[in-house]
């Protein structure tokens, strides 16, 4: 597959691409996101805004495969609901138009359990159908995979061949104690003050779990609803990115830029993809 890695962020896709194909071009407009993508993968994305990039700029890469996981706020329970009406949603609107009169032979969409039923996943299973593609509305969550992490995404794949459904496996959960770090950074536990004022609201779990909830890109800011906090005998901290990156699947020698701050960090892997998902996801075009 020749690939365009669309709203790629950490280049998610890339990894879980791995030998299936390449990807030929990256966009994304977020300067954190495509130095952590060339510093990991070697490439730069294109720092452009895609609701601006011209049909004939996107079909000039003959890419045959769109991969891409547009922003999840217009669609999550947490954000505005308000779907193609959200100005974040500007740039999905515009790759409709392109699917229109350049279509790929093959795409995967990403997103959150929102998205289905929505009037963005409208428009878009209406313009495949008007390109004679056949797709899949597909749900999933890493802790069928073996991550004991709850991040439960819908998926739409779609492409010119027939497609068969591929059965979830169904792993048991591996513990948390597996994914952290050996050594704890001081700075990530919370103070007695802030542990007792957000208490009652925040999901703690030990290392001997094998479950912790949707980290979201709020998480370095947030404490309620934003992903679970684990406790020690030392107290109660955040994971560490590394640990969180880890809980996505993401390869062990996941690096970011020394500039690029713990809250982007957070912010980047909370709109990140869980690796055997996607790749799961990526297999129904196999």
């Amino acid at each position: 597959m020749r690939v365009l890695e669309l709203f790629s962020g950490l280049g998610g896709w890339r990894y879980a691409l791995g030998d299936r194909g390449a990807v030929v071009a990256a966009y994304d407009v977020s300067e954190a996101a495509n130095a952590t993508y060339a510093l990991n993968h070697g490439e730069q994305p294109q720092p452009r805004e895609l609701a601006a990039v011209s049909v004939g700029t996107l079909a000039a890469h003959r890419a045959d495969t769109w991969l891409l996981s547009p922003p999840c706020q217009p669609f999550c329970r947490m954000g505005n609901r308000e779907g193609l009406g959200d100005p974040r949603c500007r740039a999905f609107r515009h790759l409709m138009d392109v699917l229109q009169e350049a279509p790929p032979e093959h795409l995967v969409l990403e997103n959150v359990l929102g998205f289905l039923g929505s009037d963005a996943h409208q428009l878009l299973t209406e313009q495949l159908q008007a390109q004679g593609l056949a797709w899949l509305d597909l749900e999933a969550c890493p802790s069928a995979f073996g991550l004991p992490n709850q991040r439960p995404r819908a998926y739409v794949v779609a492409s010119r061949r027939p497609l068969v459904s591929q059965p979830i496996p169904q792993r048991e959960s591996q513990p948390l104690e597996a994914f952290l770090d050996a050594g704890e950074d001081p700075s990530l536990y919370l103070s007695p003050e802030v542990f007792a004022r957000h208490r009652h609201g925040l999901d703690v779990v030990a290392a001997g779990d094998r479950r912790s909830t949707c980290f979201i890109g709020g998480y370095g800011r947030r404490y309620v609803g934003s992903g679970s906090f684990l406790r020690t005998p030392q107290g109660v901290r955040r994971f560490s990115p590394s640990e969180v990156a880890r809980l996505l699947g993401l390869p062990g020698d996941l690096r970011f830029p020394e500039a690029v701050s713990l809250e982007t960090r957070y912010r980047l892997l909370g709109n990140g993809l869980s690796q055997p998902v996607a790749a799961w996801a990526l297999a129904h075009l196999a």
